[in-house]
């Protein structure tokens, strides 16, 4: 599948979960310039990644409820007519999902089987991809982890996302609703939540970095992988217009495999100039932290034509470039 393909989505109507956080909103601008009707749905609670300013520039040329997905009345509603579902919506701290496992429950288990279930009574043609994470492999046995690596996760996150995950290929396979998943890998860019850990470290490195504070890598030796939210995005669209995409499921990854302190060095050149602590994992993360983790993402290459295009120093640089223009709206 070419890029030009993407025209397809010209006059097509899309709703977006999670439309407002960071994945979606980014989405959200690709869409509009492709012609698409975009409808985002977001319930702007604080601590999850909504924020209205992500939208500032095509605010008037989306539609834009708020709204919570756990609300199985409203996206009865909302499902009716969409040509594409973009399932992003989701509670994504891990620490917070072990704080607090009933939410995580409810957000990232039940709520999907609530929409699956809208789409199944009142818009059985409509087309999903589900946001997934790589945090369902737990710690790897193997490096890189492809799409056969076993599926163990080490946190509450983790189980309900897999759930989560299963009910779209579930509902795929059983009903023909035409649906498929991403796992994504640390994912980063501009629009995402740098006021806390809670979506990404890199968010709070960047933050403190742009406030010229010292910011902490633990352990440091960790690998991973990540992808850049542009090349994410572009993973989505092939994903949702691809038949052979339907009840599969794919890695994304990056183009280069870094360990946290190399990664800290990148962002800080990046940044010309900030500095960093190597300290200990504390103990309540380290109780769920993976080890290391960079993906095989053949398959989404091989199937899809997906292959990211933004090296990790490109990425940063335009991030951080982003939040020094608009700090303000991200704190």
């Amino acid at each position: 599948m070419n890029l030009n393909s993407l025209s397809q989505f010209n006059h097509k109507k899309a709703l977006i979960t999670g439309g407002l956080g960071f994945i979606g909103s980014n989405l959200a601008h690709r869409l509009i310039d492709l012609g698409a009707k975009v409808l985002l749905v977001d319930s702007l609670i604080p601590e999850y990644g909504g924020n209205l300013y992500n939208i500032q520039s095509i605010q008037n040329q989306v539609k834009i409820n708020i709204s919570d997905v756990r609300d199985e009345h409203s996206m009865r509603y909302l499902v009716q007519g969409q040509d594409y579902l973009f399932n992003l919506a989701g509670q994504t701290s891990h620490l917070d999902s072990m704080h607090d496992p009933y939410t995580d429950l409810d957000i990232n288990c039940k709520a999907q089987l609530s929409i699956l279930e809208a789409c199944r009574k009142y818009n059985p043609d409509i087309q999903i991809v589900f946001a997934s994470t790589r945090q369902l492999y737990g710690k790897p046995d193997y490096l890189p982890v492809d799409e056969n690596h076993l599926v163990r996760p080490v946190d509450v996150n983790g189980i309900n996302k897999m759930a989560g995950e299963w009910y779209h290929i579930l509902y795929n396979n059983v009903y023909g609703i035409r649906a498929c998943a991403l796992r994504l890998t640390n994912t980063y860019g501009p629009r995402m939540r740098i006021k806390d850990a809670r979506q990404t470290f890199l968010g709070i490195w960047i933050r403190l970095l742009i406030e010229d504070k010292p910011f902490e890598v633990w352990g440091g030796e960790q690998l991973r992988d990540f992808t850049y939210v542009d090349d994410a995005v572009d993973a989505l669209l092939k994903a949702a217009l691809a038949p052979e995409a339907k009840g599969n499921i794919y890695n994304l990854g990056g183009n280069q495999t870094l360990s946290l302190k190399e990664t800290a060095d990148i962002l800080i050149a990046a940044n010309q100039g900030g500095h960093y602590h190597i300290r200990e994992f504390p103990p309540e993360r380290k109780s769920i932290d993976i080890g290391d983790y960079y993906s095989d993402d053949t398959r989404i290459r091989s199937q899809l034509q997906w292959q990211p295009q933004i090296p990790l120093e490109q990425g940063l640089q335009q991030t951080l470039t982003y939040y020094r223009q608009h700090l303000p709206h991200y704190l």
